[in-house]
């Protein structure tokens, strides 16, 4: 198995390269990208004795060939674009975070068979052309989020059929603020914002979970993914975060996909390559300490912005990279005490209902879109 890993040096890249030492030593680590981690980048390429090497900031290059084995072919932005045109890998991991990711999607498709993907902004921004870039190029696509993740299990990793499912509901946390109504949160500091009960993210995935932002944005992945209609997807809040979609049938049955909170069971399903002797994972349920689940409806005094996200027409696919680049500048105005917590939702709204669309048909102008809009949010809104 030859492998590819973009988003080598973040917390996903990481993790899937010790699974793969570990329990898949003879899968063979070919291409390592990744933006900014000159060290930790050359420590993985000698490691995994990697072929290739690409790094995003082309400023520490010459940092890196220093610290690298000739052996170990450096590849600048036209190498890449031109080797994974020419070559073919079995499997490969997105894991790049932001719209940064949109660089490499299509060429991934292009080169490999397998493609793992946990990247929100990837897909909401180019959900609506995805599907046919995976067809026209023969690419399975494998979504490594824990809500996608458990969609794509029961349905036993084959095509969707839409026609017998009255609702998918994915789950949320609720995050740091779960009881507590949005219009009260006034003083609340980047800190309590972070502070999430369950486990420990980065800021944005933090606050983005306190806000329901990231379930907004999961929604419109499982729709792409899956090709289900927005209709039949909703969220519901279930703080114990066992259990990361439901699935209701036309015939009365409801499915519940209950798992730990843990990255490396999407990863080694990914890597088994539809085995389904699944190797083992040390987290074992105790059945009868942790079968206490609650679920209830999203409240949009707490969560006004999922009601804000539904009222949007998100057959625009404008619309939504707006609404997403409207969270990101919010979430680093609030870092930065430029604007209060509560503020985020106003200024996602001023951002989604910009009158800025452009012909975002394919990835170059996809890409093209987010650079004019992010000039314009930071002559304007910044």
């Amino acid at each position: 198995m030859i492998v590819n890993v973009y988003g080598s040096t973040g917390v996903i890249g990481k993790t899937f390269l010790r699974i793969i030492k570990n329990q898949f030593p003879k899968y063979k680590i070919n291409l390592l990208c990744a933006k900014n981690n000159i060290k930790l980048l050359a420590n993985q390429c000698k490691e995994f004795n990697a072929n290739f090497v690409y790094l995003d900031n082309q400023k520490k290059i010459n940092t890196l060939r220093s610290i690298l084995p000739k052996a170990i072919k450096i590849l600048n932005k036209n190498e890449l674009n031109e080797y994974l045109h020419k070559s073919r890998s079995d499997l490969s991991i997105l894991s790049v975070s932001g719209y940064e990711s949109l660089k490499y999607l299509e060429l991934i498709c292009i080169n490999t068979d397998k493609i793992g993907i946990v990247s929100k902004e990837a897909i909401v921004s180019a959900g609506h052309i995805l599907k046919n870039i995976i067809k026209k190029n023969n690419t399975k696509i494998f979504p490594l989020d824990s809500e996608h993740f458990s969609i794509f299990q029961n349905f036993n990793r084959t095509n969707i059929d839409c026609s017998n499912i009255k609702k998918i509901y994915i789950t949320a946390s609720g995050g740091p603020f779960i009881n507590k109504k949005f219009n009260l949160l006034k003083n609340v500091s980047f800190k309590e914002a972070t502070k999430h009960p369950k486990w420990k993210m980065g800021y944005k995935n933090s606050i983005d979970s306190a806000t329901l932002v990231n379930k907004c944005l999961e929604l419109i992945e499982a729709h792409y993914l899956f090709d289900i209609p927005l209709t039949k997807l909703d969220i519901l809040i279930h703080p114990e975060s066992l259990v990361h979609s439901i699935i209701e049938d036309h015939n009365y049955v409801s499915k519940l996909i209950y798992f730990h909170n843990d990255m490396k069971i999407p990863i080694i399903n990914f890597l088994n390559n539809d085995d389904c002797n699944y190797l083992p994972i040390n987290k074992k349920f105790n059945f009868i300490n942790e079968l206490t689940l609650n679920f209830t409806k999203v409240d949009f005094e707490i969560y006004p912005i999922y009601n804000y996200f539904k009222s949007i027409d998100k057959s625009n696919p404008s619309n939504l990279i707006k609404f997403n680049l409207g969270n990101e500048c919010a979430v680093e105005l609030f870092k930065q005490k430029k604007i209060k917590y509560i503020e985020i939702l106003q200024l996602i709204k001023e951002i989604t209902s910009l009158n800025i669309d452009s012909d975002v048909s394919n990835i170059n102008n996809i890409i093209q879109y987010h650079e004019d809009l992010k000039l314009y949010i930071k002559s304007n809104f910044v």
